[in-house]
């Protein structure tokens, strides 16, 4: 069976307008939870430690998120989420 990611809710982390980075954690139906990186270089994500990998299993860190990095990331959308949250002054 095939792992299909599907966001159930994402929220604004961290913003630096200066530099073009943002942070959005995001939930996953299967009760995943991980964290996108914005930047100028592209999209980069973690997971977050709080459940084992929806897809290998392990407790620890692993890399298996990087080839979902794309299809969780279409399901976000940055505007609105930096339009919701103004940047701090």
């Amino acid at each position: 069976m095939s792992y299909r990611p599907l966001v159930t809710n994402s929220r604004l982390a961290e913003r630096n307008d200066a530099t073009q980075l943002f942070q959005v954690v995001v939930k996953l139906k299967d009760g995943g939870e991980c964290r996108l990186f914005y930047g100028p270089e592209g999209t980069k994500i973690n997971r977050l430690q709080t459940t084992p990998c929806s897809v290998c299993r392990r407790d620890y860190y692993c890399n298996c998120m990087d080839k979902f990095v794309d299809m969780i990331s279409s399901q976000v959308d940055l505007e609105e989420l930096k339009a919701a949250q103004p940047a701090a002054k």
